[in-house]
């Protein structure tokens, strides 16, 4: 079984209670655990990391690139090895694969102009997985970094040698920087492009100085902070293998009966199951509305617990027996749920 870095699966996280006492319903967060965007299969034990983003092509208009953007001579290819180095890194961090191998390909193409190049063709691909002996190739397709300078003045008072505030004329450079990777993974098992994904990140530069040049010149740590942008780019997408979790909302109800109420404050205290016990109470009660609350309340407790279900079956049953309009909305999100839950399942054996 693959390694997860979401564990525990379903696991509670208490919101904050949003709602005052004169509305029907509270909120509560929790987090859930989604698929790994990218599935690779256990199968694949061996991968190789390959730079494809090096320009083998419109040299000219890649200088020209350099020299418009203020863009210095090798950030791009510093870039770029960073970005390996922050997937192979993460793998070797996660102890996904047996084997995390560099591969070099310099007879393989790339235009450059910061697209996607044409796919691979297999031969290649299985060329490459034969000589570094890797199941798969994680491909850094094309990196690109694009600048851009814009400049201010303003007038400041400054201290002059004697002590006194004179007017100076401060100018300000600002250089923003639109870093931008694109990667394809190719499995050499199956023949299957199993990604095709773009990153973006910005980084803002700011220097201030007496003239336009002196500004530029106080500019410090762009490149630095470039090349932390790129190693966090490579980490964050050796995460897509992984499943990950997210936060999500729910509403329950607390208005209805004394029982919802007492609920409510054993809910805020922590006390779900306290609260459950009230509610499964008011599941008999006479009056279709309050009986179809704590159907959908059921739900929620049951959703919260993991048993997702069950939660699917207090959901139907407030909504066709109460016409609960809220169940027959969070009914959709359960089934949603549950048909990532069976792929994360699937993921998980794999």
């Amino acid at each position: 079984m693959k390694p997860t870095i979401t564990i525990p699966i379903y696991a509670l996280v208490l919101g904050a209670l949003l709602l005052t006492g004169c509305q029907s319903m509270n909120h509560l967060t929790m987090s859930v655990t989604e698929p790994a965007p990218v599935h690779v299969s256990s199968q694949v034990q061996r991968i190789g990391i390959l730079n494809r983003s090096e320009s083998t092509s419109n040299k000219t208009l890649d200088q020209m690139d350099q020299v418009f953007s203020l863009e210095g001579k090798l950030l791009d290819k510093e870039g770029a090895q960073r970005v390996v180095q922050g997937i192979s890194d993460e793998f070797k961090k996660l102890n996904q694969f047996e084997t995390v191998t560099f591969v070099e390909a310099d007879q393989v193409e790339n235009p450059g102009l910061g697209i996607f190049p044409s796919n691979m063709s297999w031969e290649t691909v299985n060329q490459l997985c034969q000589k570094y002996q890797v199941d798969a190739l994680f491909v850094l397709s094309f990196y690109d970094t694009d600048a851009h300078i814009a400049y201010s003045n303003q007038t400041v008072q400054k201290l002059n040698a004697f002590g006194l505030k004179i007017p100076v004329i401060e100018h300000t450079a600002k250089i923003t920087t639109n870093i931008k990777a694109g990667f394809r993974v190719y499995n050499n098992l199956t023949k299957e492009i199993l990604d095709e994904f773009v990153i973006d990140q910005w980084s803002t530069s700011v220097g201030k100085g007496v003239n336009p040049a002196k500004a530029l010149e106080a500019i410090s740590g762009r490149k630095e902070n470039v090349l932390q942008i790129s190693d966090h780019l490579g980490h964050d997408y050796a995460l897509r293998t992984f499943p990950y979790k997210i936060r999500v909302t729910r509403e329950y109800y607390v208005r209805g009966t004394e029982n919802f109420e007492i609920a409510k404050r054993r809910a805020q205290t922590g006390n779900w199951d306290g609260a459950a016990e009230l509610w499964e109470m008011e599941t008999n009660n006479r009056k279709a509305k309050v009986a179809g609350r704590a159907c959908y309340n059921m739900a929620i407790i049951n959703e919260i617990n993991g048993d997702l279900e069950a939660a699917t079956s207090w959901a139907s049953k407030a909504y066709t027996d109460y016409e609960d309009g809220n169940a027959l909305r969070y009914l959709k999100v359960l089934n949603n749920r549950i048909a990532k839950s069976q792929v994360l399942v699937y993921q998980e054996n794999d």
